[in-house]
């Protein structure tokens, strides 16, 4: 499922527009990158969690020249499933 996709499902299960659930959707990513830009977390009960993880800076090697290379600290977005979202996968 793209973005498209997910915008009609959400329109057609919604009873919104297409572009009223586009601007739905657009707020909702835009308050998550918000909050974990800020160094916040979001948690949807039953759905799950986005946080940030910390990535310390390591020495890795160029895998042509085997020369080490330093790979420098780094923050990324995290999701973590809820109980809810697990059960319905595994259904």
């Amino acid at each position: 499922m793209n973005k498209n996709d997910l915008i009609d499902a959400m329109a057609s299960s919604s009873g919104l527009s297409k572009a009223d659930a586009g601007r739905a959707l657009e707020a909702f990513t835009g308050a998550v990158t918000s909050a974990l830009s800020g160094g916040g977390s979001v948690k949807i009960t039953g759905f799950g969690t986005f946080s940030v993880s910390h990535r310390a800076a390591t020495t890795g090697r160029n895998p042509r020249t085997g020369e080490a290379i330093q790979i420098a600290a780094s923050k990324n977005a995290k999701f973590k499933s809820g109980k809810g979202l697990k059960d319905a996968v595994n259904r």
